[in-house]
This record gives C-alpha cells, structure tokens and sequence, in this order.
C-alpha cells in the first residue's frame, strides 16, 4: 500500500479542473491507467483515494449487514457524490461541482496527503480549521497515541 505524503496548494481552472503536482502525482503511478476515486470527507472536504484503495474501502463496506438500518445509511451517506476521476493529458482531474459545492471549493485548494488518501479542502476551510490546532499538541499525541504500542522517541 502507498503512503502518500506532502500538502499542496493548486488552483483550480474556470471548468473545475485542477492539476496534480508532479511532485504528487510521482507518488501516483497507477493513476493515469486506473484512475481515482472522490468523494465528501467528513468535515466539508474531499477525499481522493487510489482505484485500488477505494476497492479495498468498498470490500469493506460490502461486509456491513445490510438489514441494519444505520448500516444501510452510511453506506448511502459515503457513497453519496463517489466518482471516478481520470487524469487528462495535461495531469487534470475535473472535480464534479457538486462536491466542489459541498466543500466549499471555489479555485484555491490544499491537497493534504494522509497515508492512502488525499484530503482536498478550500484553502481558506482549511487554513481556518488549523488555525484551531489545541494549545497544547504534544497532550493531544499522549491522548491519541499514548498506549498505540509506538515508539516513544519520536
């Protein structure tokens, strides 16, 4: 699995199309044969995932019982806005308006890689939600990774 790495700011064209970094788009090889995946983030953002990755999400998702009635809602409510984006000739993805509506997404961008994903925020969404980091991050690292079983010398 590909862990990707790196933040990015792009703008987007008048058509919604924005241009992988090349310096991303080294950590996508398989993008131009098999393409990528979009859909809504959790907190107003995008999120882009390998072909790959998304099959391995949608394995997954496949599994939940789908006579629970909370199952068959997240299902409809992750999926809600998924397609598939192909890189152009000139290393360009179309972002769908819809979900560019849905995050906020006018024509500036951070792309935030975060191991098999990529975030897609609104700059100004995004500089506005780090504007919020806690006062005191290294008792946000104990909380969160305290007892992960991880180094400690970090």
């Amino acid at each position: 699995m590909s862990h990707f790495l790196g933040e990015f700011d792009c703008k987007l064209d008048a058509k919604g199309r924005m241009v992988i970094p090349s310096n991303l788009k080294k950590q996508l090889p398989e993008a131009e044969r098999e393409g990528l995946v979009v859909n809504r983030g959790f907190e107003k953002n995008l999120v882009v995932y390998t072909k790959q990755e998304w099959d391995v999400i949608a394995g997954e998702l496949a599994k939940l019982n789908p006579y629970e009635p909370k199952n068959r809602e997240f299902i409809r409510y992750f999926n809600r806005g998924a397609t598939e984006l192909n890189l152009d000739s000139a290393n360009r993805v179309l972002l769908p308006k819809s979900l560019m509506d849905y995050a906020g997404i006018k024509s500036e961008v951070t792309l935030l890689c975060l191991f098999n994903k990529i975030e897609i925020w609104a700059k100004e969404s995004y500089d506005s939600h780090l504007d919020n980091e806690p006062e005191n991050f290294a008792s946000l690292a104990a909380e969160v990774m305290g007892n992960a079983g991880r180094r400690t010398d970090v």
